[in-house]
């Protein structure tokens, strides 16, 4: 397994010198892995296929592995078949069993062997109290295997999403989730809202906009105290768009004089401070470079464009060349990944594609292709790009950014209006 992980050692070091580059992994390189769940696991609610099926779906989405799902018929406590798994190219091999205790609880135990060495290398337990909480311990053991090779982290599996759906036109929710939409939890509803927004990396609470009174309210909400508080109202509309990195500063798209602009809420002073004065349309602010600028989309040249604006400073810098129509960026330090419009097409459905660039070069990378894609939003460490794509029904998409991945999660109810994670 040496070769393996000096392999993600090195490609981690490449990647962070410059993200734009198209690094793609060579499937040889991988190792190949397979997922056993034991002949003696639990199978209430056939609890032991959904995690199967899970692991392997997040192995793949990681890209840091080969999958090999062969059928061994085996008990938790039984030896693996080394010969067997060897002829079949396989050098990592996962055994999972699941039980419940006294307590009424849900554990899975697994063992992760290297084929290689002959090795058992990982043995470790999960819990949880809830059935449908079992979707979040296939994701902890994903990101434990994939530790276990040192591959780059893909902690953000066991990180809610957050997003509203729409119900009909003026009825929406905010649900919790995983990136897969296995787990979904409603957690606000009647009325418009919509949204939504973590207020920090701990995802304990979040910010949306309602409209259920008669001027649009900025809203924070405890996920799990139920805590409820109204930050600030606006005639026109009222959306909070990016969270500085401490949690104290807000990004808001404000209309109080019918022009939507661009402020600056501190949390802690409760002052708001204006950031653009234009006399048109600026909206969906970001913080970039350290809090230091804020990057959004602006229609100063008669179509969404792309600019930026250093806080205190009265310029304001065009960022994207490329495309007639680009609205709704995400940033991460010193990238921006924003939706462009690529048809006119007037009575039907056109074609949105995302890009990704660097506010350090002129370099522009399409990520997507075809279809309606729209609402980036980078992952807390700039790998992947979670979006909605659109057709006949709402998806969430992911894009693993240096792999050139991408891979789709469909809304079985409503449709995705915006998302964050």
């Amino acid at each position: 397994m040496l070769k393996i992980i000096l392999f993600f050692v090195l490609f981690d070091f490449a990647f962070s010198i410059d993200a734009t580059m198209e690094i793609v992994k060579n499937k040889s390189n991988l190792p190949t892995i397979s997922v056993v769940a034991a002949n003696d696991s639990y199978k209430h609610k056939s609890i032991d296929t959904k995690i199967l099926k899970l692991i392997q779906k997040d192995l793949q989405v990681s890209s840091h592995f080969n999958d090999n799902p062969i059928t061994i018929e085996t008990q938790f406590v039984e030896m693996p078949k080394y010969k067997y798994l060897k002829d079949n190219g396989i050098d990592l091999y996962l055994v999972f069993q699941v039980t419940q205790d006294a307590q009424k609880r849900y554990i899975v135990n697994i063992k992760l062997y290297d084929v290689n060495t002959n090795n058992i290398v990982l043995n470790k337990s999960y819990a949880t109290s809830t059935f449908d909480r079992y979707v979040f311990l296939a994701h902890k053991i994903a990101i434990d295997v994939n530790r276990y090779l040192k591959a780059p982290p893909i902690d953000w599996m066991d990180k809610f999403v957050i997003f509203s759906r729409y119900l009909d036109s003026k009825t929406s929710e905010i649900v919790i989730a995983d990136y897969t939409l296995s787990y979904q939890k409603v957690v606000v509803k009647g009325g418009l809202n919509i949204f939504p927004k973590w207020a920090s990396s701990e995802q304990n609470a979040f910010y949306y906009t309602s409209y259920k009174g008669l001027t649009p309210a900025l809203m924070k909400q405890n996920l799990y105290t139920n805590r409820l508080e109204t930050i600030l109202t606006s005639d026109g509309m009222i959306v909070c768009s990016d969270v500085s990195d401490d949690g104290t500063k807000l990004v808001l798209t404000m209309a109080p004089n019918s022009q939507p602009d661009i402020y600056v809420y501190n949390t802690i002073t409760k002052i708001k401070t204006r950031i653009t004065k234009y006399s048109g349309i600026d909206v969906g602010g970001n913080f970039v470079e350290n809090d230091s600028k804020i990057v959004f989309v602006s229609d100063r040249l008669k179509y969404p464009n792309i600019f930026a604006k250093k806080i205190g400073q009265n310029g304001v810098e065009r960022l994207i060349y490329h495309g007639k129509n680009n609205s709704q960026c995400t940033t991460s330090d010193d990238y921006i990944v924003y939706s462009s419009r690529e048809t006119d097409n007037e009575f039907g459905a056109n074609v949105f594609n995302l890009y990704l660039i660097s506010t350090k070069s002129d370099y522009v990378r399409r990520l997507t292709t075809n279809g309606r894609n729209q609402f980036p939003k980078f992952s807390s460490n700039g790998e992947s790009i979670l979006f909605i794509k659109t057709t006949d029904k709402s998806y969430l998409g992911i894009i693993r950014v240096n792999y050139n991945k991408s891979f789709l999660f469909p809304l079985k109810t409503g449709k995705l209006q915006s998302i964050d994670w």
